[in-house]
């Protein structure tokens, strides 16, 4: 007994001094993160290559290994070479339309123009929104209509101004710009996936312009004086100085695009789905189908991996660039 309480002070001064410790301390507070993550984000991603590389095609589980024959039937589908197509397309124009709109919108507000405040919060607005809601807007205004109701949307509003030029068939356009043949499909620029992007565009450019605004006012000012000085005009102050300076910050907010463009299945799927002649479908939207409506559990799982295989492409470089740089430094 007298033993016991001896080494009950003794236990509790090391377990005093354990929870102490610094090292310890941090470790105990991201360990039950670590254990979820590891879980529920790698766990779910080594099943979903098991599954890939399975023959489950229907809804009792079949783990049997087939090998790479899920990927090599995946990547003969013409539908699935029509969505690699549109997803180049769209993450192309999505992300150079993003970043040029942002920095434009930057560039006018860092005039120290009148009513900052208000434009700023006007330009970000579009981020509070979600994609589903912007999916289901932009198909109002971009429903062409037809020879019974007559234009609607844009086309309507373009008829009352006598802008008939203007008028277009939108996401319902199957045409194809500039396709050249490709196996089983036409490679090119889907004229519906437009529609998209300008939605797209719409709803991210306020990012960009928010990143661009917050990098423009870590100029110094000194710096543009300096230009001004050696005789640059405002284009070649901005063209020679002030842009060169935003490479770090284009990178990120690209990286950023890049991934949402690579994995968007909400905007798309709220407002064209697949499209005509699949125009606007995209893998996410394939993997969803093929997963949830026809109970083809591997094919699907193969596509997801295609997809998080394209993202890492983009992050997981960019990442070891930017913790390279933070050792050197």
């Amino acid at each position: 007994m007298l033993a016991r309480e001896r080494a009950q002070p003794g236990l509790r001064a090391l377990l005093g001094i354990w929870f102490q410790s610094e090292r310890l301390l941090p470790v105990l507070l991201i360990l039950p993160s670590v254990v979820a993550i590891g879980i529920f984000v790698y766990g779910f991603i080594g099943w979903t290559l098991l599954v890939s590389l399975s023959r489950w095609t229907g809804v009792a589980p079949d783990y049997t290994l087939v090998g790479l024959e899920n990927y090599l039937r995946l990547f003969n589908t013409p539908r699935f070479q029509n969505d690699l197509r549109n997803t180049l397309v769209f993450t192309l124009f999505f992300v150079g339309g993003s970043l040029l709109v942002g920095l434009l919108l930057a560039i006018l507000l860092d005039q120290k123009v009148r009513g900052e405040s208000f434009f700023r919060t006007v330009y970000l607005f579009p981020m509070a929104v979600s994609f589903v809601v912007t999916g289901v807007v932009w198909r109002w205004l971009l429903t062409p209509g037809d020879p019974r109701t007559g234009d609607l949307g844009l086309n309507q509003l373009f008829g009352l101004l006598g802008l008939h030029f203007l008028k277009s068939r939108w996401f319902t356009d199957p045409t194809v710009l500039l396709a050249v043949p490709v196996g089983a499909i036409q490679f090119g620029i889907p004229v519906a996936l437009f529609s998209v992007i300008l939605a797209a565009i719409w709803q991210m450019s306020g990012f960009c312009m928010a990143m661009y605004l917050a990098a423009l006012r870590a100029i110094p000012d000194d710096l543009r004086e300096a230009a001004r000085v050696d005789g640059a005009s405002e284009f070649q102050l901005y063209r020679d100085v002030i842009i060169p300076l935003l490479k770090p910050t284009t990178i990120s907010a690209a990286i950023v695009l890049g991934h949402i463009s690579l994995k968007i299945f909400d905007l798309v799927f709220i407002m064209t789905g697949s499209g005509p002649a699949q125009a606007t479908d995209m893998p996410a939207i394939f993997m969803y189908e093929t997963t949830f409506r026809d109970n083809r559990f591997a094919q699907g799982a193969a596509i997801a991996i295609v997809m998080l295989i394209l993202v890492s492409l983009v992050i997981v470089p960019y990442l070891i660039s930017t913790l390279r740089g933070k050792l050197e430094w």
